[in-house]
């Protein structure tokens, strides 16, 4: 298992929870920079009435055009020359590559001066053009980014450190070899790539060095524990994970070197550099997510190959990587038996170089054949619980039927006003998050702040107005968790909407998208009078964005407004059929009003477009925690619902345990009024 600790950046329309470096449970208490602290910092809240809007490739083109500066089109960056060079910099560029050393993403406007280390927003860029403000100083150096305290950490750590060869007793030297690994990986390969070891935390040391210098900018920490019969890795990085931008390997590349190998692992690079001889880079967050802002060092390569690890997720990973990079230079290595990982391969004396012959073109073109996808199909057959998605910790009812949660389809989930609609998604997707989930909340309806506290409270389960003497141990807890905020509130125009939503894909690899809820962007749609007309076109629109970006999106849907006794159904959300009709899922929370006391909520599966699987299990809601999830030792009672075939076959008799009808008439579960279903029957 590989275990990530993530961070973000604030942007102008999205708001991350930010965090500080949290690895220190492997750090022998005198390599601890300290205890926490808090940081309020001004820019984390950011009050904008009008939204940034994104700048597009097309946009960029005619600016760079209009001020006469000359540019090369590139594989994801535009190339220009630098203002923020000096003189006797430009001097040393004597030819026309050397000279566009300015890179422009083309999705973010987002610029990288590979001569000065400056970066900058796209609005920096036209302010130092146009000679608004300081222009060489609008960029933010590279080299003045990691705090004091960070890099004084970093020296004391990398000093303490040693090379695995160096250790004075060889038993600990092949010990530390085994933990990682490392048994067929030689001494040069180590010093060549400058890894050392750090004795007290016995963890591999990985450095992270400026570019075009050798100023020691980061470090990572890499710790084994053993976990059954397998190992578990657990990263560390020093500046904190949003901050640790290190393309590992990067020193050894040469201005000539067309190909490269990505991987998710440092040890990885080891293993397959070693045994090719390729240029290898290993991604600083792994799978989980590719920065942009290491894209400008991807863009002398005519050819990349990924190569992320041995299973279904580092699979859809590259896939996703592979379309930011330009699909049309990248080959995917599939994982199979025969083509694990990096390092799996080299100490099984597998051929690596053969292994790379066989990876697949990301590209093709829109038509395919079955001899393409055959492949595909196999990896799909042969990891059916991996194909299934990430399975829910919280919610264990909800996997049996759903089975998990998968990219690139749609849920709707709508529920009575006042049922908690807003509360259980929040768990739904906070579940998800906590593992490794990047998702991004759209939260119309109420404030992030208000949100961010209901979710905070989730993840502790605990009441912390009560215990405000935990808030920091647990808000620092959750500031790692990969998880982003909209700052729309009220009525949005879905174009807007979806244009975020875009760039924090490409941005943050976003994987789950929660929208709360529809009908707050139906007023600005100026398409048609009519309403219902005007909510397909919304529905089409999250359906398209779901489908194209390999995202999963939530959509909440208040249903019609009906009769208190009545239980909903699928024909009561809201609108047309359209929107259950292009959902993959359908999710109802049932909210049964009882005279004598509180409700009885239940969540209903009335559609699951993976398998068919439908069905309703109860929900109890823990009003101290706020969170719907059951307690471990409490039993809930699954009620699948079977197909009308079976169900005429073999109909079950009052009292007995069995499937739960479903009406032809409706399509959904009524609940039985006895026994309650909560409770276990006696």
């Amino acid at each position: 298992m590989w275990v990530l600790f993530r961070g973000g950046y604030p942007l102008r329309i999205l708001l991350p929870l930010r965090g500080e470096w949290m690895g220190r449970r492997g750090l022998p208490r005198s390599l601890v920079p300290g205890p926490p602290r808090r940081r309020y910092r001004k820019e984390a809240l950011p009050a904008l009435d009008v939204p940034v809007l994104p700048v597009t490739a097309t946009e960029i083109r005619q600016y760079l055009r209009g001020h006469g500066i000359p540019f090369q089109d590139g594989h994801s960056c535009l190339r220009a020359p630098s203002p923020f060079v000096g003189a006797s910099q430009l001097k040393d560029q004597t030819s026309a590559t050397t000279s566009f050393n300015l890179f422009i993403d083309k999705t973010t406007g987002r610029f990288l001066c590979m001569t000065s280390l400056a970066e900058g927003s796209w609005e920096d860029f036209q302010a130092s053009v146009e000679g608004r403000g300081d222009g060489a100083r609008e960029g933010v150096l590279l080299s003045e980014a990691p705090e004091a305290e960070n890099s004084e950490e970093v020296r004391r750590i990398w000093d303490r450190a040693i090379p695995l060869w160096e250790l004075p007793e060889p038993e600990e030297a092949q010990l530390a070899r085994v933990m990682f690994g490392l048994t067929k990986v030689t001494d040069d390969t180590l010093r060549r790539f400058s890894v050392r070891y750090l004795r007290p935390a016995r963890s591999l040391v990985f450095p992270w060095f400026s570019p075009g210098s050798l100023g020691l900018r980061g470090l990572k920490l890499l710790g084994a524990e053993g976990q059954g019969d397998g190992v578990r890795y657990v990263e560390t990085t020093i500046p904190r994970p949003g901050a640790y931008h290190n393309l590992f390997g990067l020193p050894l590349i040469s201005r000539r070197d067309v190909e490269v190998v990505l991987t998710s692992r440092e040890i990885d690079s080891l293993a397959l550099n070693q045994s090719t001889g390729l240029p290898t880079l290993a991604l600083p967050r792994g799978t989980a997510c590719l920065p942009p802002a290491l894209l400008p060092y991807l863009e002398q390569f005519r050819r990349i190959v990924l190569w992320l690890g041995d299973d279904l997720r580092a699979w859809e990973a590259a896939k996703l990587f592979a379309r930011k990079l330009n699909p049309k230079r990248c080959s995917l290595v599939r994982p199979g038996d025969q083509q694990p990982r990096p390092l799996e391969a080299l100490n099984r004396s597998l051929n690596l170089s053969r292994i790379l012959r066989t990876a697949l073109p990301a590209w093709h073109k829109s038509i395919v054949s079955f001899r393409q996808l055959r492949e595909e199909v196999l990896g799909e057959l042969s990891n059916v619980e991996q194909a299934a998605g990430i399975r829910w910790s919280r919610f264990p009812d909800l996997n049996r039927l759903l089975k998990g949660h998968r990219k690139g389809e749609l849920t709707v989930f709508t529920g009575p006003t006042g049922s908690g609609k807003t509360t259980f998604i929040s768990e739904y997707a906070l579940d998800l998050c906590t593992q490794g989930v990047n998702t991004l909340w759209g939260s119309f309806e109420i404030s992030n702040v208000r949100l961010a506290r209901v979710m905070l409270t989730q993840f502790a389960v605990v009441r912390l107005e009560e215990q405000l003497d935990k808030y920091d141990e647990w808000a620092d807890r959750f500031e790692d968790l990969p998880l982003y905020f909209m700052t729309f509130h009220g009525q949005q125009s879905i174009r807007t909407v979806i244009d975020t939503m875009q760039h924090a894909v490409y941005v943050y690899d976003i994987c789950h998208v929660v929208i709360d809820n529809l009908q707050f962007m139906m007023g600005h749609e100026q398409l048609s009078t009519d309403r219902i007309a005007a909510q397909d076109y919304i529905v089409g629109a999250f359906r398209k964005f779901a489908t194209d970006n390999s995202c999963h999106v939530t959509l909440v849907i208040h249903p019609r407004k009906e009769d208190d006794d009545k239980e909903l159904q699928t024909a009561s959300i809201f609108g047309s059929a359209k929107a259950s009709q292009e959902a993959d899922n359908v999710l109802i929370l049932q909210d049964r009003k009882l005279v004598t006391g509180p409700g009885k909520r239940y969540l209903q599966v009335s559609k699951n477009r993976f398998d068919g699987d439908i069905g309703v299990f109860p929900l109890e809601f823990n009003k101290s925690s706020l969170t719907f999830s059951m307690p471990p030792k409490s039993k809930a009672r699954l009620k699948k619902i079977k197909d009308d075939n079976e169900l005429g076959a073999k109909k079950p008799s009052s009292g007995k345990k069995g499937a739960v009808p479903q009406s032809s008439e409706t399509g959904r579960a009524p609940i039985p009024s006895q026994p309650d279903p909560s409770k276990p029957s006696r």
